[in-house]
């Protein structure tokens, strides 16, 4: 299976990456215990600090942290004593139900503490009042849109983008392919729908959507079948195409489909199998000449180092608000380039923005990322970035912190949730 991934994990990698990959991958891959060798390479990884403390000298002592509503938007805004001001975006459709985690579980223990710490403080949070009880969205998407915050701020604070405090910017143009995310609905209709949307954005890679997600029934009967190949036919050889079957099948199924896939030189199927199916997700992986790609559900570190230490996954796809921010991102990416596999991340609505700066800087992002039909529907200015695609590439903001500047007067709309 390794030495035939094809061109979409051999065109992501530089220099003397590819060779992090162990000649006898497939033989320890079979060590589903700690005696495998990869978890020391693993866990090296995940030991090197990720935020740049350095780059502040005195302490930067949090003074106010708060959420802010109007109508179902929600912004984070946090203030240093020294009246240095941040903000981020909320995950809005989780955020409408988890939003009292943040005014009660996390909002209390970050008064106080000095920003710089920042990597310390999102480890100490989770502990806190028990919060790792509540593992999973409940905690990750508020966590994740405090840590933001505070970048933006920081990064203002030294006139550097989210991205260069969390690593080296490496580029600021993203290459996209363009997600379709439609079900139930002809596998004709797709197409049709795949052409408007390329028009758009002249993507040269796309993705659709397989099954009938988590092992519901497809409909139409046969739609996944029909797609797979008539989507090649469409749009030809030199089409970046993937699918993401949102953990639709079993064990069987999935590599049945997934060896349509293979036929039709696909560059890597996403969530074959329900995405907490760990021991199956790695039975597709060995059946099919595909790369498995899955994480975009995944809360648990020690879960993304399993499935890369035993090579369920090829391309971890952990999501900028599901898995708690952009340091734990930079964690699995890492974990990821250590054997020589790519990070795509997941992006739900608003992290677009935050998945940006994070492609940007680390080493082993694969060639295209996702883009639907993002846009902010609300006033602000970036005068770095149009933030759509142009020809299929995106530019990253390179304004200090996230490059955004939310106009004020939108923000006074907002009234601040209490507990």
């Amino acid at each position: 299976m390794e030495s035939t991934r094809r061109k979409f994990l051999g065109t992501a990698f530089m220099g003397g990456l590819a060779a992090a990959i162990p000649s006898s991958s497939k033989a320890s891959a079979k060590k589903h215990n700690a005696d495998n060798p990869r978890y020391a390479k693993l866990d090296a990884a995940l030991k090197k600090p990720v935020f740049k403390k350095e780059l502040f000298s005195s302490p930067v002592i949090i003074e106010t942290l708060e959420l802010l509503r109007y109508k179902d938007k929600f912004i984070c805004r946090v203030r240093s004593k020294d009246g240095a001001e941040g903000y981020s975006f909320g995950q809005d459709n989780q955020f409408k139900s988890v939003w009292p985690v943040f005014t009660n579980r996390l909002q209390p223990f970050f008064i106080g503490k000095d920003a710089r710490d920042l990597e310390d403080l999102l480890e100490q949070a989770t502990v806190y009042e028990s919060n790792y009880k509540l593992q999973g969205i409940a905690i990750w998407v508020p966590l994740a849109t405090i840590e933001f915050a505070i970048l933006d701020m920081l990064g203002i604070m030294v006139k550097k983008s989210i991205g260069e405090l969390i690593g080296t910017v490496r580029t600021n143009k993203i290459h996209v392919y363009q997600a379709n995310s439609e079900r139930d609905i002809s596998a004709e209709l797709t197409i049709e729908h795949l052409k408007e949307e390329l028009a758009k954005t002249k993507a040269k890679a796309i993705k659709f959507k397989l099954g009938g997600r988590m092992s519901h029934t497809e409909y139409p009967a046969g739609r996944s079948e029909k797609l797979i190949p008539l989507v090649r036919k469409t749009f030809g050889d030199q089409m970046v195409i993937s699918a993401d079957a949102n953990g639709s099948y079993d064990v069987k199924e999935a590599i049945r489909i997934g060896k349509i896939m293979e036929a039709y030189k696909y560059d890597f199927y996403e969530e074959p199998v329900p995405f907490d199916w760990y021991e199956e997700t790695k039975q597709v992986a060995d059946a099919v000449n595909i790369p498995i790609a899955g994480g975009e559900q995944e809360p648990s570190m020690h879960n993304f180092r399993w499935l890369l230490a035993n090579d369920g996954l090829q391309i971890v796809q952990a999501d900028m608000f599901y898995f708690g921010g952009m340091v734990r991102c930079v964690r699995v990416a890492r974990m990821a380039e250590a054997l020589g596999k790519l990070h795509i991340p997941h992006v739900s609505s608003i992290g677009y923005i935050y998945m940006m700066h994070f492609i940007s800087v680390i080493p082993n992002a694969g060639p295209y990322h996702e883009y639907k039909s993002f846009k902010l529907d609300f006033p602000f200015e970036c005068k770095t970035s149009s933030l759509v695609p142009e020809d299929g590439v995106v530019t990253v903001p390179t304004g200090p912190g996230m490059g955004i500047i939310i106009d004020p007067d939108y923000v006074k709309k907002h009234e601040v949730l209490k507990g």
